[in-house]
Order: structure tokens, then C-alpha cells, then sequence
């Protein structure tokens, strides 16, 4: 008995379908990496602490000083 794989091919996917989401991923990379480099530092777009102790450690592990 021998095992004959199915021939089959592989479609690309269209760029129209898998564009939007590359770029909704971008843009929720640089958010996020506004907040792990910027927020509480020079501009601050919220009040107090809170941003900066959530992602202290963040900044530390990717080499950003914070303090």
C-alpha cells in the first residue's frame, strides 16, 4: 500500500484581503510602542503615574532609561 499525496495547490491570498489588517497591526504597534517609549516621559497625553508603572518594565527590557 502506498501513501500518494493529494495534489493540490496553494492559493495566495490577495493583498486587498490581508492589507487592511497589516496596517490595523501597525497601528496598534506604534500605540504601543508610544506608550512603552513616550507616555509620562516628555509629552504625556494622561495624568499621573499609571501609564508609566503599567509598562515600566517594558521600557527597561527594550532599553529605554525612565528614570
Amino acid at each position: 500500500m502506498s501513501a500518494v499525496a493529494p495534489d493540490f495547490q496553494v492559493e495566495p491570498i490577495p493583498l486587498s484581503k490581508w492589507a487592511p489588517w497589516a496596517i490595523f497591526a501597525g497601528v496598534i504597534m506604534l500605540l504601543a510602542m508610544y506608550f512603552v517609549t513616550t507616555e509620562q516621559g516628555a509629552v504625556a497625553l494622561f495624568d499621573g503615574m499609571y501609564v508609566h508603572e503599567f509598562v515600566h518594565d517594558a521600557r527597561h527590557l527594550l532599553g529605554f532609561p525612565c528614570h
